[in-house]
């Protein structure tokens, strides 16, 4: 039998998850516009700005996703009172 996971921990598994997450869309987004910025924008910087944005704000939404999963399209909170019905 598994002992019991305090809350603490859990919170803090969701925060390296989602730091890990903003790591890797981060660094993915600024390496697709450094590539685009290259070869697409004849070296101007706006592109790796903005899709590091893009990677960042995915990363955001993911996270935020994680904490407040009522925020996920199509689900639905079912309370004890619903349940015993």
């Amino acid at each position: 039998m598994s002992k019991p996971t305090s809350s603490e921990n859990i919170v803090s598994q969701k925060y390296d998850r989602c730091f890990a997450d903003l790591l890797v869309k981060a660094g993915v987004g600024f390496g697709v516009g450094v590539v685009a910025s290259v070869i697409l924008f004849r070296r101007r910087t706006w592109p790796i700005a903005l899709s590091t944005g893009f990677g960042i704000g995915a990363a955001y939404a993911d996270c935020d996703r994680s904490f407040n999963p009522a925020r996920v399209p199509g689900t639905r909170i079912i309370t004890q009172l619903e349940e015993s019905k």
